[in-house]
């Protein structure tokens, strides 16, 4: 499905990301954890790339969150203004969840939180059963996405447990630091076992997460992932 659709607000998230929200269709529908291709501009100055959906579907908008990387398309996108237009292209993409399991583990490194969130956000909304644990990776407590929402979701979710680490965090930072490893993923979730595990981020770090979950045994079926290459 392709469609115009105009922009409501563009918002930080954290230091060095942010969020832009724009207007949904009655007819659009995708899952939680798909994306979509997103068009600035027209003609030979048109800029197109995807983005994963870090709204939920129970949403009446859409949006999407970047990292403020400095390339031509995450420029023009972070300076839209409220009532400009885009042309977006979608949904795509199976890695999605929509309570189909009893117990799932999202692990995520910086950005590639988006598509685990729209899913969280979701099932939160639909008040799935689910059991969600999720395993954060950021550099420093200012670039973590969504926080101002984390506590919010966690309260409304029962059955939501959020783990957050820090790779280089600041003096007084009472978590988890350094990267998500065996030892962080047994300690916690001691029930891995039973679960269904999905992973998105940066690819070096995806395929470190997908090394481990094999070394531990875990079964292909129940390995879920997503690279996130940036741009």
């Amino acid at each position: 499905m392709e469609f115009p659709a105009s922009i409501i607000e563009v918002m930080p998230r954290g230091d060095l990301a942010f969020s832009v929200r724009f207007s949904r269709p009655d007819s659009f529908m995708f899952l939680p954890g798909q994306f979509i291709f997103i068009t600035i501009g027209t003609g030979t100055a048109a800029l197109t790339r995807h983005l994963s959906i870090s709204s939920s579907p129970s949403d009446s908008f859409l949006e999407v969150t970047k990292g403020m990387t400095g390339h031509p398309f995450a420029e023009a996108l972070r300076a839209l203004k409220a009532g400009d237009e885009i042309v977006v292209r979608g949904p795509l993409g199976s890695f999605t969840f929509r309570g189909d399991f009893n117990k799932v583990a999202f692990i995520a490194g910086g950005i590639g939180l988006t598509p685990l969130w729209s899913m969280i956000r979701y099932a939160t909304d639909m008040l799935y059963n689910s059991d969600i644990t999720l395993l954060y990776s950021a550099k420093t407590e200012r670039e973590i996405l969504f926080r101002e929402r984390m506590t919010e979701i966690a309260e409304a979710n029962l059955h939501l447990s959020i783990v957050i680490t820090l790779t280089e965090p600041a003096p007084g930072w009472a978590g988890h630091t350094g990267r998500i490893n065996r030892g962080m993923i047994e300690n916690e979730i001691p029930d891995w076992r039973e679960r269904v595990f999905f992973t998105s981020g940066p690819p070096a770090m995806v395929d470190a997460i997908v090394a481990i979950l094999r070394e531990m045994d875990l079964p292909e079926d129940l390995i879920r992932s997503e690279y996130f290459t940036g741009y």
